[in-house]
């Protein structure tokens, strides 16, 4: 346990900042989710239209540090070049 007062107080915020990206992490996850369940379905215009409200918030996520850029580019080119197959 901790003894110092800082140390007990960032015990505190790690705990506040974890649950803040847990919620983003799983935000990010749910229109991944959206994505790839329109890309099964086979329905290109919903996957588009899926993918198009996912990127930015994929985006968002890697401005608040939940995602690597790069991780964020490759998925969202990925899961293009996924809805385009779908021609």
């Amino acid at each position: 346990m901790a003894h110092h007062k800082s140390a007990k107080k960032r015990i505190r915020r790690n705990g506040a900042k974890a649950q803040v990206n847990t919620a983003r992490r799983s935000r990010v996850r749910g229109f991944l989710k959206n994505v790839e369940l329109a890309i099964a379905a086979g329905d290109r215009d919903a996957a588009r239209d899926a993918l198009k409200t996912a990127q930015p918030e994929i985006m968002r996520g890697v401005t608040k540090g939940i995602l690597h850029r790069n991780t964020a580019s490759r998925r969202i080119s990925r899961l293009n070049a996924r809805i385009k197959t779908l021609a």
